[in-house]
C-alpha cells in the first residue's frame, strides 16, 4: 500500500554514512520517535544536481536542529560510494547529518520512490514526533528542491496552528482564540470553556472598566461575555 498523509511511516533498520565515523552507523527510524524527521531521498552520488541539495540542506542543519528536527539523507548508493564522494567532494565538506545507504532498496520502496533503475526520485517526507507523516513531495531528477521551503513547511506545522498561503516566522497564522482555547483546554466545553474564555478575553478589559473586585462579582454572577 502506497504511503499517505496522516498514516504513520514504516519502520525500518537503516546503515548510514556519518562524517567521522570509521564504518556504517545503523540505527532504526523509530529511535527518533518523540523528534521531528525530514527525510529527503535524492537519485544519485556523484551527480549534478544533488551536491547542491545536499549542501544546501547542511547550510540549513543549524536551523532543521532548532526546530528539533533530525535530518536524514538517503539514496540507493553503498555506504563506500558516500565515504569516497562526502569526502572528496568539498561541497559536500559541510554534511555532518546521516546519509542512508539503501542498498537493499527497502527503504525506497517502502517510500514510494524507487525507480526501475534502482536510483530514486527527489522525495522529500516531515515526520512529527508520534512518526505521522504530515508532508511529502516527490519530483522528477532535472529539477531540485527549495531547503528553504522544506523548512518553512517544517517550522508552520510546528506552530500547531492554521497556516495561511506563504505564512512565514513572524506573521499571523489563522488559529482563532478559540481554537487556541479548546487545545489548550480539550475536555472543557459550553460554560466551562466561556469561563475560561473569559477570563482570558474578557476580564482586562473589564477590571480595566469596573475593577478588579466588580469584575469578580460578575464572574461568579455568571455575566460573562463571549
Amino acid at each position: 500500500m502506497a504511503l499517505r498523509v496522516g498514516q504513520p511511516i514504516p519502520d525500518h533498520t537503516v546503515q548510514a554514512y556519518i562524517r567521522g565515523e570509521g564504518s556504517p552507523s545503523e540505527f532504526d527510524l523509530s529511535s527518533h520517535h518523540g523528534q521531528w524527521v525530514v527525510l529527503f531521498f535524492y537519485p544519485r552520488d556523484f551527480t549534478f544536481i544533488c551536491p547542491t541539495e545536499l549542501a544546501a540542506f547542511a547550510e540549513r542543519h543549524d536551523d532543521f536542529l532548532d526546530e528539533r528536527a533530525v535530518v536524514i539523507g538517503a539514496s540507493t548508493d553503498s555506504y563506500f560510494s558516500h565515504k569516497a564522494w562526502f569526502e572528496s567532494d568539498p561541497r559536500l565538506a559541510r554534511v555532518d547529518y546521516p546519509v542512508v545507504a539503501d542498498t537493499a532498496h527497502e527503504l525506497s520502496r517502502s517510500f514510494d520512490v524507487l525507480l526501475d533503475d534502482g536510483a530514486t526520485h527527489r522525495a522529500t517526507f516531515i515526520v512529527d514526533p508520534e512518526g505521522t507523516l504530515l508532508h511529502m513531495s516527490v519530483n522528477e531528477h532535472d529539477v531540485g528542491r527549495s531547503v528553504e521551503e522544506v523548512l518553512r513547511i517544517l517550522r508552520a506545522f510546528r506552530t500547531g496552528a492554521l497556516c495561511p498561503v506563504d505564512w512565514a516566522p513572524g506573521k499571523a497564522t489563522l488559529t482563532s482564540d478559540d481554537d487556541w482555547l479548546e487545545k489548550v483546554f480539550p475536555d472543557l466545553a459550553g460554560p466551562a470553556l466561556d469561563v475560561i474564555y473569559w477570563y482570558f478575553r474578557e476580564a482586562p478589559k473589564l477590571t480595566d472598566q469596573v475593577g478588579v473586585a466588580e469584575a469578580e462579582k460578575l464572574a461568579a454572577a455568571g455575566q460573562l461575555a463571549r
